[in-house]
């Protein structure tokens, strides 16, 4: 499974869900996750989302453990089966 289809399940799956899965770009700031994750309630997560068996790359690791240093959720999506558990624990906060 290759991960642009990880990643449109992820989006789909937010969306029945009332939420909203924008695709995560900040110029001059790279290593940021993929996806941000925002569902009904004020929820925010984000997510990278990695083809099966992939691994993040150094930079990504940093820029994961700096937003939840900050507060924020972060989960490497690498596994279709996962986004349900992640969503519900997304919302479990």
């Amino acid at each position: 499974m290759r991960e642009k289809s990880i990643e449109q399940k992820l989006t789909l799956m937010v969306k029945k869900r009332g939420g909203i899965c924008p695709k995560f770009v900040s110029p001059g700031f790279d290593g940021v996750p993929d996806r941000i994750v925002l569902l009904p309630g004020g929820y925010i997560a984000f997510v990278e989302v990695k083809a099966p068996g992939e691994k993040s790359r150094p930079l990504q690791i940093s820029r994961h453990k700096l937003f939840r240093r900050l507060g924020f959720k972060v989960y490497v999506l690498d596994d279709p089966t996962q986004i349900g558990g992640i969503l519900d624990e997304i919302c479990a906060t």
